[in-house]
């Protein structure tokens, strides 16, 4: 398989995948529905007063991306960091996870910082997220169990079922071929003829997942860390006031949803398009709203947020072609 064919593959798989979900649950949907909802029914002050918290979400994680550079050395501008982080999430539209590569190739155009420091960040950004996503997710379970258990009823995902597809020789085997595959790539890393340079760029990598311990200021950090996921929460809460049907839920509703949305991105279509529709449509179900009007909200929201973030990419990137022009 040559490149150009698996980039792209690699291109069109998230975008087919995203369609295909989104195919399956909007077949047969009402599309004058959606004109006549943000036209007549949609409150779009709730909506613009959501804006600043995206926008916030993406700053703060540029001010924190760039607390982590600073005890290695690298001290890239403000704007910079703050336009990469836009550009990143833009790109991610497009190929889901290059936003990670993007923005540190931008800070190592226009910053000369170190491309594979800035990635280990990256890595340690995404970990202390993870965590954190895990925490509220724990808190948020132990508060709202039966809604959980009723959504993987209502879905078909049990973990015991999956795991008892597996007999006691599909695990050995399976086992056996993660060892040998390691095994394998641990080999033909010793063979590589460039071998020092990937050592080094290695080396670089966990000097910048490693850079979190020289924080010089680890409530900040924290805070900032926080704070992201605060704004991310109401940049998603405040369009719940948006439309009639979704009004009276709660914070708890909102942190249920919202956590369930989180977790849905993972799968790789762009800005989580599809599976994020059907988690938080699924859960909405549970709380009482209509089929019509959950796919709605889903369909709306997502895609005025997804406009929002592309916006936010073009303007980084007009700003960025602004900024090497002055210098």
């Amino acid at each position: 398989m040559n490149r150009r064919l698996r980039k792209i593959i690699n291109i069109c798989s998230p975008l087919l995948l995203g369609g295909a979900i989104l195919y399956w649950m909007y077949r047969g949907f009402s599309w004058q529905a959606v004109e006549h909802t943000l036209l007549n029914e949609m409150n779009w002050w709730w909506m613009l007063a959501s804006f600043p918290f995206g926008i916030l979400a993406q700053m703060v994680r540029a001010w924190r991306w760039r607390q982590t550079l600073a005890p290695l050395g690298e001290r890239p501008r403000t704007a910079t960091t703050v336009y990469a982080i836009f550009i990143s999430y833009a790109a991610s539209l497009v190929v889901p996870r290059i936003g990670e590569f993007t923005r540190c190739g931008i800070l190592s155009r226009y910053e000369k910082t170190s491309f594979p420091k800035a990635l280990g960040t990256v890595v340690t950004e995404r970990a202390v997220d993870s965590l954190i996503v895990l925490l509220i997710t724990a808190l948020v379970l132990l508060c709202q169990l039966p809604v959980f258990v009723s959504f993987f009823n209502k879905t078909g995902t049990r973990l015991d079922e999956f795991l008892g597809m597996f007999s006691v020789t599909g695990y050995v085997v399976t086992l056996l071929c993660a060892f040998m595959a390691f095994m394998s790539l641990y080999i033909f890393r010793k063979k590589l003829a460039f071998y020092d340079k990937v050592k080094s760029t290695f080396q670089g990598i966990l000097d910048g997942v490693m850079s979190l311990r020289s924080v010089s200021n680890i409530p900040l950090f924290i805070f900032y860390s926080l704070a992201i996921w605060a704004s991310y929460f109401l940049h998603y809460y405040l369009t719940f006031y948006c439309f009639e049907e979704t009004s009276h839920l709660g914070l708890t509703c909102a942190a249920v949803t919202f956590i369930v949305g989180s977790v849905a991105v993972l799968v790789p279509t762009p800005n989580g398009a599809g599976s994020w529709h059907f988690a938080v449509k699924t859960m909405l179900i549970l709380y009482g709203i209509s089929d019509s009007a959950a796919l709605l909200f889903v369909l709306i929201v997502h895609s005025v947020q997804t406009l929002l973030v592309a916006l936010l990419g073009i303007y980084a990137a007009i700003a960025l072609s602004l900024q090497k022009e002055r210098q």
